[in-house]
């Protein structure tokens, strides 16, 4: 790559950072969601190598808004909460290390396709279960409500490693239906879950030959995640502009879109699990 394609890949990344995370500053999450169609639709990542980018991406945005948020709601508090962070923690994690081997086993056209519905599961989240006045679910006892919660936390670790996300999209529901608690003080507490949750499956990443992107792109996931970071604190600040009614609709019809240009990819002949750009 010339040094001038090289200055245009990076800037790009940083306008692009800086979008994604806003749109998922509006709605209180990373917008890593956002971030993966155009890692394979924009900057021609294969698959899996999107799915590293996008995870290495999201711990850093994570690790940087902990302080800010952590000023808002103590660490105290958070932790006052250990029951529901190490019940979910031990499904999240399972599922992590589960979910990053299987995306390493796939066929790229089969991961394009499982990625596209994902895609459009977090549309169906954002549509269905954000900006809603929720009542906790009854269960019958202490136990049921543990088994729950680690099965619950085990499909979100799945997911979170399939699409390189932290998974807030699904714990910050997940912690107010199962555990009827605040929906700010869940996305503290989502928090919590995912960091783990997030190094776990890059742990298990690593073990693989596609984990070199990493290397190979830093600067670029340097750039980009600064550019999210940015981001996400201009969205921040927008939070409660844009009324859900429209907000939401808007992101979950963005998320759709997204997922068809990823399922158009499985079509393509010859789409491989490796980078376009190596």
């Amino acid at each position: 790559m010339s040094s001038e394609m090289g200055k245009v890949k990076r800037g790009l990344a940083f306008v692009s950072g800086v979008a994604i995370g806003s749109l998922g500053g509006l709605i209180g999450l990373g917008g890593a969601e956002f971030r993966l169609p155009l890692l394979i639709g924009i900057f021609g990542f294969g698959p899996l190598e999107a799915v590293i980018l996008n995870k290495g991406m999201s711990l850093i945005v994570v690790a940087v808004a902990l302080p800010a948020r952590a000023a808002v709601v103590p660490f105290a508090r958070i932790f006052s909460y250990w029951s529901v962070i190490v019940t979910l923690i031990c499904g999240s994690v399972s599922g992590a290390w589960w979910g990053a081997g299987f995306a390493t086993k796939l066929q790229p056209r089969a991961f394009y396709m499982i990625i596209a519905v994902l895609l459009v599961s977090v549309a169906g989240v954002l549509l269905f279960c954000h900006g809603t006045s929720a009542q906790q679910v009854a269960f019958s006892g202490l136990l049921s409500l543990i088994v729950v919660g680690v099965v619950a936390g085990f499909g979100i670790g799945v997911f979170a490693a399939l699409l390189g996300v932290a998974g807030g999209e699904l714990l910050i529901p997940t912690i107010v239906f199962l555990f009827g608690i605040d929906i700010k003080l869940a996305g503290r507490l989502s928090l919590a879950v995912s960091i783990p949750t997030m190094i776990t499956s890059f742990s298990r990443y690593s073990r693989d030959m596609s984990f070199q992107v990493v290397r190979r792109e830093w600067p670029f996931i340097a750039i980009m995640a600064a550019g999210s970071v940015v981001g996400s604190w201009l969205g921040g600040r927008l939070l409660g502009v844009v009324p859900n009614s429209v907000l939401l609709p808007l992101l979950a019809a963005i998320l759709v879109i997204s997922a068809v240009q990823v399922w158009r990819h499985s079509k393509k002949k010859g789409t491989s699990i490796r980078s376009y750009n190596s």
